[in-house]
C-alpha cells in the first residue's frame, strides 16, 4: 500500500507540474494567488458548460487510473519466491501442498500457475494449454478499464476544441452585433475560447501519462507471468510430476 501511495504521489506531482503555466500567468496579475485560486478563476472564465465536461473527463479518468494502479500493485508478486515454494512442495511429493501455496497467493500469476498445476496429470501439453487459456482471461482482467481511460484521453481535447470553436463563434457574433472590431471584444472572446482548449489538453496529457504507466505495469506483469509459466513446466519435469 505504501508503494502504491508513493506512485500516486509522484504522478500527482507531475499533474501539478502541468498546471504551473497557469500559476505563472496569475503571478503577473497577483503574486498572492494560489494555484487552486488560479485554476478556479480560469475555470470560471472559460465558461462552466464545456469546462465542466472537461473536468468530468479528468475526474472519471483519474478514478479509473487510480483503481488500475492499486489493482496492478496488488497483483504484483515475487514469482521466484513463489516458484521456489512450489518446487519445495513438489520435491516432497506434496501436490496438494503446492496447489494450496498457489491458491493462497493473490494475483494473476498464481492463478495461472494453479490452473496449469491442476492439469499436470494430463501431461505437459495439457499444462501449457491450460496456462495459455487461463492467461488470456487474466489478460482481459488486467486491461479492464483501459478502454475508458483511452476514451477520456480522446474526448477531453475534443471537448476543449469544440468549446474553442463555439467561443470563437460567440466572439464573432458580438463583433457583428457591435458593428465594430473592438480589441476588447475580440481578445475577451478568444481568451475564453482558448481556455477550454488549454484545460482539455492538460487533462489529456495527465491521463496519457497515467495510461502509459498502467500499460508499462501490465507489460511487466505479463512478462513475469510468462517466465513463471515456463518455470513451472521445468519444475514439473524436474520432479517427474507428469504422468
Amino acid at each position: 500500500m505504501r508503494k502504491t501511495l508513493n506512485v500516486l504521489s509522484a504522478w500527482a506531482a507531475v499533474a501539478v507540474a502541468f498546471m504551473m503555466p497557469l500559476a505563472l500567468m496569475a503571478q503577473e496579475e497577483g503574486p498572492k494567488e494560489t494555484l487552486f485560486q488560479v485554476l478556479k478563476e480560469k475555470f470560471i472564465e472559460g465558461g462552466w458548460g464545456f469546462m465542466s465536461l472537461v473536468l468530468i473527463c479528468l475526474i472519471l479518468g483519474l478514478a479509473f487510473c487510480i483503481e488500475r494502479i492499486i489493482t496492478l500493485n496488488i497483483a504484483t508478486v515475487n514469482t521466484d519466491k513463489l516458484l521456489s515454494k512450489v518446487d519445495t512442495q513438489l520435491a516432497d511429493g506434496d501436490m496438494e501442498g503446492a496447489l494450496n501455496v498457489l491458491k493462497s497467493t493473490t494475483g494473476p500469476t498464481a492463478s495461472i500457475l494453479h490452473e496449469g498445476l491442476k492439469n499436470a496429470g494430463n501431461g505437459p501439453e495439457a499444462v501449457e494449454k491450460a496456462i495459455v487459456s487461463y492467461g488470456s482471461v487474466q489478460m482481459g482482467l488486467l486491461e479492464k478499464g483501459l478502454v475508458w481511460i483511452s476514451l477520456f484521453i480522446a474526448i477531453a481535447p475534443m471537448l476543449g476544441f469544440m468549446g474553442t470553436v463555439i467561443g470563437m463563434i460567440g466572439a464573432f457574433d458580438k463583433i457583428e452585433a457591435a458593428g465594430d472590431i473592438s480589441p476588447s471584444i475580440v481578445a475577451g472572446g478568444i481568451k475564453v475560447a482558448l481556455l477550454t482548449t488549454v484545460f482539455g489538453l492538460i487533462t489529456a496529457i495527465i491521463l496519457q501519462i497515467f495510461y502509459n504507466l498502467i500499460v508499462s505495469k501490465i507489460d511487466s506483469i505479463v512478462l513475469k507471468m510468462e517466465d513463471a509459466s515456463i518455470g513451472l513446466v521445468d519444475i514439473l519435469a524436474r520432479n517427474n510430476t507428469f504422468k
